[in-house]
């Protein structure tokens, strides 16, 4: 049975100032690894990755490479700036931090409006400026979702250049084309869904894996979903997670990332709620959700007798978390 793989989509956690915290974000890391993940997508959408500095995309890619240490692959987005010179140019600096791939935005190599036979220009000039560094494709819904179609993703793919693409499309009749494509592309590449509702279909049809914003919440269960997805053992007990992870999946959503850093912050991790994309607090209503949550996950998990991360024992700072620091 092919090994399936959980990338979390990382969360950015601030300090007072809302500075990067890289402290933190170690602490993230080593959370995430004791959880079994399988990989990082460092510098995405969950990341604030518009709302930090070029530098600032550098720096913190940089430091979850050198913190992960080649346990697993890191892939980071490094399509950014306002041509394609400029992007390839970010691609390289990027790529130099030591990451497994540079992730292309979709929807920055053409207007909401273009035909695709612009998109496919564009990347292909992409492709002429950056030699064989390893791409990937990355649906985000910023600036806007571009969803590739069959057609185009399977261009795309015969060019050879991209080793990984996280799928937004949400539609498993899509995912299901797309899947169908993968199987007469390298064995190298890999393709991730990102959508939470799909996890049990998306991976049965032959998704490498899954890399959704529910892994900022309880990675455990999600990893436990990749390994047992396709377990004929397992069936009831994935039919009926997966039924959970749906219920939630709208809730998580709401107020995102902050939701995020509340519920990581409620299971004992230095993240404080602290944004730069949002500076919206939580409302009363929306904690007692996320706590209701939080109650799921522990059930969940006594249930499938997963193991939840003991936090305590992954040597935290002990700095208290409204301290200045």
């Amino acid at each position: 049975m092919e090994a399936k793989k959980f990338v979390p989509v990382m969360i950015t956690p601030f300090n007072l100032k809302a500075k990067v915290d890289l402290d933190a974000v170690s602490r993230l890391i080593d959370f995430y690894l004791a959880a079994g993940v399988q990989g990082f997508f460092a510098n995405c959408l969950s990341s604030e990755m518009y709302s930090i500095t070029e530098d600032e995309r550098l720096e913190l890619t940089q430091h979850v490479v050198r913190h992960v240490n080649g346990r697993v692959p890191v892939v980071a987005t490094s399509s950014f700036g306002l041509t394609i010179n400029d992007k390839a140019e970010f691609t390289k600096k990027i790529n130099d931090t030591g990451i497994a791939a540079a992730i292309l935005i979709t929807g920055h190599y053409a207007n909401v409006d273009d035909a695709d036979d612009v998109l496919l220009r564009n990347f292909e000039h992409m492709f002429r400026l950056t030699g064989n560094i390893p791409l990937g494709m990355y649906e985000c819904p910023a600036p806007y979702k571009r969803i590739l179609g069959t057609e185009v993703f399977k261009t795309l793919l015969s060019s050879n250049r991209f080793v990984y693409h996280k799928d937004t499309s949400i539609n498993l009749e899509n995912v299901k084309a797309k899947l169908e494509v993968v199987k007469t592309a390298s064995s190298s590449f890999e393709f991730y869904d990102a959508h939470s509702p799909n996890a049990m279909y998306s991976l049965q049809m032959g998704a490498k894996g899954m890399s959704s914003i529910s892994g900022n919440f309880y990675p455990e269960v999600l990893v436990w979903m990749v390994n047992n997805a396709n377990n004929p053992e397992k069936q009831e007990e994935v039919k009926w997670l997966q039924s959970e992870i749906t219920r939630v999946d709208p809730l998580i959503h709401i107020a995102y990332p902050m939701s995020a850093k509340y519920f990581l912050r409620k299971r004992g991790l230095p993240v404080r709620t602290i944004s730069r994309a949002t500076a919206l607090e939580l409302t009363p209503e929306q904690k007692k959700t996320l706590d209701e949550i939080h109650d799921s996950f522990i059930t969940w998990c006594e249930r499938l007798e997963i193991k939840p991360v003991d936090v305590e024992q992954l040597m935290l700072p002990k700095y208290p978390l409204d301290a200045a620091i």
